[in-house]
């Protein structure tokens, strides 16, 4: 599909399928979520700039790349799911800005009402990632580039773990310019919108709730 990356790493693939499973605990499915945000943000970061700089090592000075500074990503968690991704990438990049923008999805039109939304201040200059485990109507992700484009940052990248085709099309009639970035493309979604074979609520899952 045009505009979305399928991260088909097979440590990922093996950690989505624990994740599947019925029987995962609570603190399993949390532990594999930080992993695989971990491995996802390895792939998503790939195009980061890089500048060069002049260091000594032991043996000899050179001039070595390292991450440009002023690039320094934000990554937007959608609450409360994303908060498992977030922790990986956290841990794989701990000097990145972090927004929240919270979102619900009413139960009867199944679309998204925001309840909290804060960013660092100078996101116009920086390159944003919006993480949210699942990409399934598509319209918690519509609405949170929404609100991310009113900031008018450099870039946005959506990162999600299971994506059902329907929520692709959706996301993509209305931000056709921003990527997508995945683990899975499931088979469709049901009735009241869940993501089909999918992993059931992906917060209550992470949180034990119900």
């Amino acid at each position: 599909m045009k505009q979305v990356t399928l991260i088909d790493h097979p440590l990922i693939q093996h950690k989505l399928t624990l994740m599947r499973q019925t029987d995962t605990s609570t603190a399993k499915f949390r532990n594999l979520l930080r992993e695989i945000g971990i491995l996802l943000a390895y792939e998503v970061t790939r195009d980061l700039p890089l500048k060069y700089v002049e260091i000594k090592t032991p043996l000899s000075p050179m001039s070595a790349p390292m991450l440009a500074a002023e690039k320094k990503m934000v990554v937007v968690s959608i609450m409360r799911a994303g908060q498992g991704i977030l922790d990986g990438i956290l841990e794989l990049m701990p000097s990145a800005r972090v927004g929240h923008i919270g979102l619900y999805r009413d139960p009867t039109t199944l679309m998204a009402i925001e309840y909290y939304f804060k960013m660092p201040h100078d996101i116009e200059h920086r390159d944003v990632l919006i993480v949210d485990p699942m990409l399934a109507t598509g319209n918690s992700a519509v609405a949170a580039v929404d609100r991310l484009k009113e900031l008018n940052p450099l870039s946005i990248k959506f990162l999600c773990l299971l994506a059902a085709p329907e929520g692709i099309a959706h996301f993509h009639e209305q931000h056709p310019d921003v990527p997508i970035y995945t683990a899975a493309i499931d088979e469709y979604l049901d009735e009241h919108g869940y993501i089909i074979p999918g992993l059931g609520d992906a917060g209550d899952r992470l949180y034990g709730t119900k």
